[in-house]
């Protein structure tokens, strides 16, 4: 995990700040859903993808890099 050296408080209501910086690298916008996973100490956010980023099929999805992709447009990059 690489560390980005920014730290924010929570507010009253236990909310944060994503600082712009990284809401512009991960494309995240105004209204986005957010993933929340947890592993061992660490609380980690992703930026909430059910469907495939090329169709938007939401059936039969594999994640690759981190993305969503279903197996039909896998199957259609893997003949470029």
């Amino acid at each position: 995990m690489k560390a980005t050296g920014i730290v924010r408080q929570l507010d009253q209501l236990g909310r944060i700040v994503i600082p712009k910086e990284l809401r512009n690298t991960y494309d995240l916008r105004e209204k986005d859903s957010i993933q929340i996973f947890v592993e061992g100490e660490d609380i980690i956010l992703r930026k909430y993808q059910p469907a495939c980023i090329f169709c938007n099929d939401a059936t039969d999805i594999v994640v690759f890099e981190r993305k969503n992709i279903c197996r039909n447009c896998l199957n259609k990059l893997k003949e470029l």
